[in-house]
């Protein structure tokens, strides 16, 4: 059953690819109104999770609920935005086409243009080519795609991956204000540090939540001070629950030779 202050239910997901199961029988929730920071190693199941919730991934077996309705559901087009891990825009449109046609896409009014704009900090470039603007900006124009007809839910894959510091914060910085204005978010990471910048935390590794916290949680059940050691101390309990030493995808993972 969906709680009605939940954004996001699933339910025994399983996802198989080839020989390998991804998940296999995967339980979750994600309340509404909050940042909720998907974190792991690359290769742990981060992206699939959120294609299984976009409803652009094949499953094998399971339920996944999205603001009420079945994932995928046509009338979740406009209550929806997702920011894959590869830009989604055009690199022969300026940034303001870009916008054009994708509010034309998703029905949006003609003034979302000027509005996600403004939000992302692109007005200046926005009738750049997007071929010609910046790794940060073009994550920005990425972003401005998904925010497009104001959506309750967004989801980013990896959103600031391959940003310094300083754009990852400004970054950060938009996606507070939009959980501020009401939206829920789903923001995907395997840099440890931005679990602090989360309202709530799912820690994710070889395919299964292995904690559901928050960032004060995380360091006071850890006693760790920083969240990569933090992680690091959940790894090692969860490799003590359930094998009773080194898990056995754990190297995979620490080398980012799967990707999911």
């Amino acid at each position: 059953m969906m709680n009605n202050s939940d954004a996001v239910t699933v339910r025994g997901l399983r996802v198989r690819r080839g020989r390998t199961e991804v998940f296999d029988g995967l339980d979750l929730t994600i309340p509404r109104g909050e940042i909720t920071g998907l974190l792991g190693p690359s290769g742990c199941g981060k992206s699939t999770l959120m294609r299984a919730i976009v409803g652009v991934q094949k499953v094998a077996g399971g339920e996944v609920t999205v603001l009420g309705e079945p994932a995928g559901s046509p009338r979740l087009r406009r209550r929806v935005g997702y920011d894959t891990q590869a830009a989604s825009v055009y690199g022969d449109l300026t940034v303001r086409q870009n916008l054009a046609y994708f509010a034309r896409v998703v029905s949006a009014p003609r003034a979302d243009v000027e509005r996600v704009l403004g939000q992302v900090g692109l007005r200046a470039q926005a009738d750049q080519r997007v071929s010609d603007l910046s790794g940060g900006q073009l994550n920005r124009a990425s972003l401005a795609v998904a925010m497009l007809g104001t959506p309750e839910l967004i989801v980013l894959d990896e959103p600031t991956v391959g940003l310094d510091p300083l754009l990852r914060a400004e970054l950060w910085e938009v996606f507070r204000g939009l959980a501020d204005a009401g939206a829920t978010l789903l923001v995907s990471s395997h840099v440890m540090d931005e679990a602090l910048r989360c309202d709530r935390l799912l820690l994710m590794r070889a395919g299964r939540i292995v904690a559901d916290t928050d960032p004060d949680r995380l360091l006071a059940d850890t006693g760790e001070s920083d969240p990569d050691a933090a992680f690091l101390a959940i790894v090692r309990r969860d490799d003590v629950a359930h094998t009773g030493g080194a898990h056995p995808r754990s190297r995979r993972e620490a080398r980012g030779e799967e990707r999911s």
